[in-house]
């Protein structure tokens, strides 16, 4: 795999060319000065693990990718690319469908959304990529990096999810968008109400695959599917793959490009224990951890809205300061509680199965599972919320 991978990744090197506004393009000496000029972040030097660190050794210039978009990586703080972004990038440049699985926080993020963006015709006014993702507050996330990244670029990011003002967003979707993120829910809804034009659309990103193709949105992206142009590009990613991956992945994906790194299914850097106790016991267990452990943010999971509003009113009763988020809330109450936390506001954080998906809240270092999940890929992706890109 890793050989065809190689030999795909040259010849779109070679594809590619010096062409205007690319690495390869300008002269030497300016090539220094323009690297120079950017405000890069400060380095990030705390270890980390084989995850994110055992690469081939490429570095993200050798991927050809315009200038601008190179601009918005570095001062990102992105050095150099993680495993599934050395696997992935040169492939989806390559206009190959992809079903990539790699660990919860190895860059996946990056992996997808930079040959989204590097493809993209900023000359064009239409909508030329959707990235579909699970939960509202995932797709608010994945548009600040997409922002974030094309913040050199004449490209226009717009995210839409359940929750807000659909007449807002038609409103938005109706001026110059060209990279769209969304939930499934609003994505049909402005489809089917024939605002979202996706006959241009040619590449369509299922984050956290599985879970879009489970029971909870029933048959829903087979619809989007229907709306999008023949020729198009399908990129899959997700940590876990049932069979509704698979029978999806056989009825819309053309010879897909497989990447597969997750010899072992946990991040390294995070350790595992459990605390063998009856349900009475469990809040006196959590003080205890509270007290002997080194936390600098935790989440804490239940598995029901009524048990989170509970544990989080006697974690506050025990004296910690304590927030609480599931999907009953109003948006505007979620995205509050979530902005605030990654801020950093509060230390605690109790929650359903909606933030199991792909958050990353980088102080989190605790991840407690106060309610055992019913379904093991649920737990794998509890515990991804913390050991984020290789760190421990």
């Amino acid at each position: 795999m890793m050989t065809e991978n190689l030999s795909m990744a040259n010849n779109h090197l070679n594809n590619h060319g010096p062409q205007k506004g690319t690495y390869g393009s300008e002269k030497a000496g300016d090539d220094l000065g323009w690297k120079a000029k950017l405000k890069i972040p400060p380095k990030d030097n705390r270890i980390k693990t084989s995850d994110v660190t055992d690469t081939r050794g490429n570095e993200f210039e050798e991927f050809c990718l315009k200038r601008e978009l190179l601009m918005g990586i570095f001062e990102k703080g992105w050095e150099k690319p993680s495993p599934i972004q050395e696997a992935a990038i040169p492939i989806a440049l390559g206009g190959k469908d992809i079903l990539a699985r790699a660990k919860n926080g190895t860059g996946k993020t990056g992996a997808y959304s930079i040959p989204v963006l590097e493809q993209v015709d900023t000359t064009k006014e239409y909508i030329q990529a959707l990235i579909i993702v699970p939960t509202r507050e995932l797709a608010l996330q994945t548009s600040q990096i997409c922002i974030e990244l094309a913040k050199h670029m004449d490209i226009r990011v717009m995210v839409t999810t359940g929750g807000t003002n659909l007449k807002d967003d038609i409103m938005r979707i109706y001026q110059k968008v060209q990279v769209i993120i969304a939930t499934p829910g609003r994505i049909l809804d402005l489809m089917d109400k024939e605002v979202a034009n996706m006959a241009h659309c040619k590449m369509l990103v299922l984050d956290e695959a599985d879970k879009l193709l489970s029971q909870d949105f029933k048959g829903m992206l087979d619809h989007v599917i229907m709306k999008l142009p023949k020729e198009r590009q399908i990129l899959l990613f997700s940590a876990t793959f049932p069979v509704s991956v698979m029978n999806f992945m056989e009825r819309h994906l053309r010879e897909p490009y497989e990447i597969n790194l997750m010899e072992e299914l946990t991040l390294k850097g995070v350790t595992q224990y459990y605390a063998f106790v009856q349900e009475r016991q469990k809040v006196h267990c959590l003080n205890t951890l509270f007290s002997k452990l080194q936390i600098n943010q935790s989440i804490i999971f239940c598995n029901s809205t009524q048990r989170v509003e509970l544990l989080a009113k006697k974690i506050t009763e025990l004296g910690y300061c304590c927030y609480y988020i599931h999907a009953k809330m109003a948006q505007a109450h979620r995205n509050r509680v979530f902005h605030d936390f990654r801020q950093g506001l509060c230390r605690n954080l109790v929650c359903s199965d909606l933030f199991t998906r792909g958050i990353d809240v980088q102080a989190v270092n605790v991840v407690i599972n106060f309610d055992f999940p019913k379904m093991a890929e649920t737990y794998l992706h509890r515990i991804g919320r913390s050991g984020r890109f290789g760190h421990l």
